[in-house]
C-alpha cells in the first residue's frame, strides 16, 4: 500500500467521517449551564460524548480498512503486527462536558506500530489537521510547518495534564513545568495534547512535553509534527515509540534546549 493510494482513495474518507462525529458532538455541546456537579455526572457526560463519536467512526472507519483493528484511547505500549485504527473519540473530553471549546476527534491509522495517517478534527473551530506518511502536514488543506524559532527563550511551549489520582506523574510534571517557566518565553498546561500537537505543526507553539504514555494523542501527534519537519523524542532526546514513557516534540531549533532544560531541573 502506497501513500498515494492512501491519499486518493482513503484519507478522505477518514476524514469525512472525522468530521461528522465531531459534527454530532458539536450539535450537543453547549457553553452555557454544561459544567456537571459531581464525578458520576462528569462520567456519564464524558461516555456520552464518546459513544456520540464512536457510532460514527466504527463503521466508518471500518468501511476504509476492514481489517484493521480498533485500539482506543486509554490502551497504551506497543500495538504489534497488523494494521490498527488508534482513536481518540474525544480528546479534551473534561473541557467538551464542561462548555469549554478545545477538544478534538483524533484518529491515525497505524500499520506494525509505523503512523500511515492521522486527522485530528477541531469540531467549533471547524479545523481539521492532516498528516499522510511522506506526504507533509496539513491545515484545512493547506500546508503548515514547525515554527523556525532557534533560542528556547523565546519559545512558546505546552504539556498536558496527568489524570486525576496520578500523584508521582503530576509531580514530575511539576517540576518540568518549573523547569520551562525559567526557560520559555510562555508555558500552557492543559488538554487536549492533540491540539497542541496540531499547533506545534502548525508553527504556532515550539514545544510539547509529556510525562506518561497516551497512546492516541501521541502517535497521532507525532506524524502531523514529523511530516511538518518538526523533531520527536522521548524527554531525554532518545527515539520515541508508543512505548516510551515520555514524549517532546518540538521546532527543530529549540530541541537541544529544550531537552537540556527538562532533563536537568
Amino acid at each position: 500500500m502506497t501513500s498515494a493510494t492512501i491519499e486518493s482513495t482513503q484519507l478522505e474518507q477518514v476524514v469525512a467521517a472525522v468530521r461528522r462525529a465531531g459534527a454530532r458532538q458539536a450539535a450537543e455541546f453547549t457553553a452555557m449551564g454544561a459544567a456537571p456537579s459531581d464525578w458520576e455526572e462528569i462520567r456519564a457526560a464524558l461516555t456520552h460524548n464518546d459513544q456520540l463519536a464512536e457510532d460514527i467512526l466504527r463503521p466508518g472507519l471500518q468501511a476504509v480498512r476492514p481489517h484493521a483493528d480498533w485500539a482506543g484511547e486509554f490502551e497504551t505500549g506497543l500495538l504489534g503486527a497488523g494494521e490498527w485504527w488508534v482513536v481518540d473519540t474525544a480528546d479534551g473530553n473534561v473541557n467538551a462536558v464542561h462548555g469549554l471549546p478545545e477538544w478534538t476527534v483524533a484518529v491515525s491509522l497505524v500499520r506494525d506500530d509505523t503512523a500511515l495517517l492521522t486527522v485530528v478534527h477541531a469540531p467549533l473551530s471547524g479545523d481539521t489537521y492532516t498528516a499522510l506518511r511522506g506526504g507533509g502536514a496539513f491545515r484545512n488543506n493547506l500546508p503548515i510547518h514547525a515554527s523556525r524559532k532557534t533560542d528556547l527563550a523565546m519559545a512558546i511551549a505546552a504539556t498536558a495534564q496527568a489524570a486525576p489520582g496520578h500523584t508521582e506523574r503530576s509531580d514530575e510534571e511539576g517540576r518540568s513545568i518549573a523547569a520551562m517557566y525559567r526557560n520559555a518565553l510562555v508555558v500552557r498546561s492543559g488538554v487536549p495534547s492533540t491540539q497542541h500537537l496540531a499547533r506545534l505543526a502548525a508553527g504556532q507553539l515550539d514545544v510539547f512535553w509529556l510525562h506518561g504514555q497516551d497512546r492516541a494523542a501521541t502517535v497521532a501527534g507525532a506524524l502531523l509534527v514529523a511530516e511538518a519537519g518538526g523533531v520527536v523524542t522521548d524527554i531525554g532526546g532518545r527515539a520515541w515509540t508508543p512505548a516510551s514513557d515520555t514524549f517532546l516534540a518540538t521546532a527543530p531549533g529549540v530541541h537541544a534546549a529544550a531537552v537540556t532544560a527538562l532533563t536537568n531541573h
